[in-house]
């Protein structure tokens, strides 16, 4: 087995192949018009009905599962205070198989789907353990797949079979040698309008008039969504960070004038209201200062200067692009601690209530976040003395710990600054792949370094590897990656308070663990999942390598989909469930 280094000159060249793919896309800047496709419009919240007990459909046949779903049955699962449906793809085990006595579930690594796990039928790791007895279940937490918002099964239909539109649709217009970000229309009718104006070339018209009134109902209505919705986003301190950051771009319309002064009057008191807590006298006050703001404003238009020439359209339009990023971080406001106390016991209690272990337990395998979440539910419950309710698990190029690895995933690390979080509060992994995918697979081959981050040389067939890059990936919240760039720093992954260390709890865990690592994994190398392996009880971890020297070599995904997987990988999978499932 080898391990793999990587090298520093590498990382500054995946810098700049980034600043490539983005710059094919658009700029993230939230200031800035780019062209940038995000998954389909979430539906309006409703009042949760806690419905949806039974599957989406009955069969692959039925007409009304999307097409984009290949599972035998598609379920939704609801979350209690949420208006969230998760999509759990079902494959029922033939009756000829070996009788299995624990469900099987499945988890995506972050920003991916259930596609990864069922790529075709030669190639499909959730159709290989059904095939093997499993009663196989993967779970799309919320934003990934076919999971959606919605209050009634009609709308939940809907929405699902959009997003399967929109996926079918970047898929056929790359090969079609059309820009992933060139959506038919039917795609972008299912974009809200704050996201077509933000990501799309057409924006919202600005009005050319002076509509004093508008304008001061839109600024108190931002300045009041700062203190009221966002006072929980990252720390207790954004939402002062963040109204700076509009303030800034204000101050920039009246800087050197002699308006300045003024103007930072009403910005410390705004400010100081923000802080507080909300009741009408101070959403009055905001109002009134926001007035004064305008008021300001409008005194400059009326200025000789050439510097307040247009004074109101560029304070309007800093105000709407402002707007469209709050709108973003209230839209993608969830993090890994989400996934791990909510979406996955939720799913894990549905699979209970329709398969019924004797002993209530479930085997579950995981790939990259996928097996972190398994880790870190193991921790928990070790540290709460609470059953995990998992007979065993199977983890995939995961860790707790990266520290002492040469992860690419350091590349995340700027994301750490909250600031940096703000300016790009969602990342479009799957519009970046889609952007960049002909840049790696088509001469010159400006960017074929991509896929030996997802692939090693001739480990997946071409089609595959196509129908992963602009299939499998999604929308990732700078939140949820600002959680998991801990995993980069002493002690390893911690949940959002940053007190509760998953490491640290490990130990107490009592439940058998397969661990696999592929010897050319450049997001998970080896002795990244080492980090994590040595800290289980030595008799319940179980360690694997696969890779040989001389090859064949595994990368990221060649553990799940790789050509190699069925004949070396999933048969250790089963060896180590069928053991602990009897």
């Amino acid at each position: 087995m080898c391990t793999l280094h990587f090298p520093v000159q590498m990382q500054s060249d995946i810098r700049t192949a980034l600043h490539v793919a983005f710059s094919s896309i658009g700029s993230l800047s939230p200031f800035r018009r780019s062209t940038l496709t995000l998954p389909p419009r979430c539906l309006r919240p409703a009042a949760s009905l806690g419905l949806l007990s039974r599957p989406f459909s009955t069969s692959a046949s039925l007409p009304d599962k999307p097409s984009i779903c290949t599972a035998d049955e598609l379920h939704y699962v609801s979350l209690p205070n949420s208006h969230w449906r998760l999509a759990l793809w079902r494959y029922h085990p033939p009756p000829q198989a070996t009788p299995r006595n624990h469900p099987l579930l499945l988890l995506s690594g972050v920003g991916t789907n259930a596609i990864g796990y069922d790529l075709s039928p030669e190639s499909s790791f959730a159709r290989y353990m059904s095939g093997q007895g499993f009663d196989t279940w993967i779970l799309e937490v919320r934003g990934a797949g076919l999971s959606v918002q919605g209050s009634n099964f009609k709308e939940i239909k809907e929405s699902a079979n959009a997003v399967s539109e929109q996926m079918e649709a970047v898929a056929k217009g790359v090969t079609n040698g059309m820009s992933p970000v060139q959506q038919p229309n039917n795609v972008s009718d299912t974009l809200s309008d704050s996201e077509i104006s933000h990501f799309g070339q057409d924006s919202i018209g600005i009005a050319t008039a002076w509509d004093e009134s508008k304008l001061v109902s839109k600024l108190t209505e931002i300045l009041m969504r700062l203190s009221e919705r966002l006072s929980g986003f990252l720390s207790d301190g954004q939402s002062r960070l963040i109204s700076a950051k509009l303030f800034d771009q204000i101050s920039n319309l009246l800087e050197g004038s002699e308006l300045s002064d003024r103007l930072e009057e009403v910005r410390a008191n705004l400010s100081n209201l923000l802080e507080k807590q909300q009741n009408s006298g101070i959403t009055s006050q905001i109002r009134d200062l926001s007035q004064r703001l305008v008021n300001i404003i409008e005194e400059g238009q009326r200025s000789v200067s050439p510097q307040f020439i247009d004074m109101q359209e560029r304070l309007s339009s800093t105000i709407e692009d402002f707007q469209k990023q709050l709108d973003l971080i209230v839209k993608y406001d969830w993090d890994f601690d989400h996934y791990l106390e909510e979406d996955v016991p939720a799913a894990m209690e549905y699979i209970r209530a329709h398969t019924k272990p004797k002993d209530g337990k479930l085997l579950a395998v995981g790939h990259s976040m996928g097996g972190i979440l398994l880790y870190a539910k193991l921790a928990r419950c070790g540290f709460e003395g609470r059953e995990p309710e998992l007979k065993a698990v199977v983890t995939l190029a995961s860790s707790l710990d990266y520290t002492s690895s040469s992860s690419t995933l350091k590349l995340l690390l700027p994301l750490a600054d909250p600031a940096q979080a703000l300016n790009v509060p969602v990342v479009p992994l799957g519009a970046m792949l889609a952007a960049a995918y002909p840049l790696s697979s088509r001469p010159p081959y400006v960017l074929a370094w991509l896929n030996n981050l997802i692939s090693a040389e001739d480990m997946m067939h071409p089609e595959l590897l196509k129908k992963l890059v602009l299939n499998n990936f999604c929308t990732i919240p700078a939140k949820l990656l600002l959680q998991l760039t801990s995993a980069f720093r002493e002690r390893g992954l911690c949940d959002r308070s940053g007190k509760f260390f998953f490491k640290d709890h490990l130990h107490k865990s009592n439940v058998p663990v397969l661990a696999i690592a592929g010897d050319q994994d450049l997001i998970c190398p080896p002795e990244a999942v080492e980090e994590t392996v040595k800290l289980l009880p030595r008799n319940l971890v179980t360690y694997k390598i696969f890779g040989e020297h001389q090859g064949p070599h595994y990368a990221h995904y060649d553990l799940v989909g790789g050509r190699l997987a069925v004949e070396q990988v999933y048969p250790c999978i089963i060896q180590f469930l069928s053991q602990h499932d009897d």
